[in-house]
């Protein structure tokens, strides 16, 4: 058996034998062993405490659970997650404008498409001024 564990960790492998993830073995083991005597550790000589309604009951946001889970949301959270998409995406792609490019020719049709860019995100706002979702204080 000696001879065939020899061999195992004598195997070739790109950077060398197997002997090198011996380490990794042995502390991957200790990690397990580890973990599962303090669970166990806890479990014999923990204090075992009794149930309690109050204390077992599903608790968010500070809010008991009163109602049912599957409310319908108002129109006005998909707005802001538009919106947020909308003006996140448009810091990305103002970041190539930023750079310096090579050619005149490029700098100008890359500078068309931005004035383009800036303009569908114009169209973006102004729709979504125009729907409310920025107007909070209506409600």
């Amino acid at each position: 058996m000696v001879s065939t564990l020899e061999s195992i960790l004598t195997l070739p492998l790109a950077a060398g034998g197997i002997a090198e993830y011996v380490p990794v073995l042995v502390m991957l083991i200790f990690a397990v062993l580890f973990a599962g005597a303090n669970l166990g550790l806890s479990f014999v000589l923990g204090k075992k405490a009794g149930t309690n309604p109050v204390k077992d009951a599903a608790y968010e946001c500070g809010m008991p659970p009163i109602t049912d889970a599957h409310q319908r949301f108002s129109v006005k959270f998909y707005l802001v997650a538009i919106l947020f998409v909308l003006f996140d995406i448009e810091v990305v792609f103002l970041y190539p404008w930023a750079v310096h490019f090579g050619t005149k020719a490029l700098q100008t049709f890359l500078f068309i498409e931005m004035l383009i860019f800036i303009g569908i995100l114009f169209l973006g706002w102004w729709y979504v001024v125009r729907k409310g979702a920025v107007n909070w204080a209506q409600e």
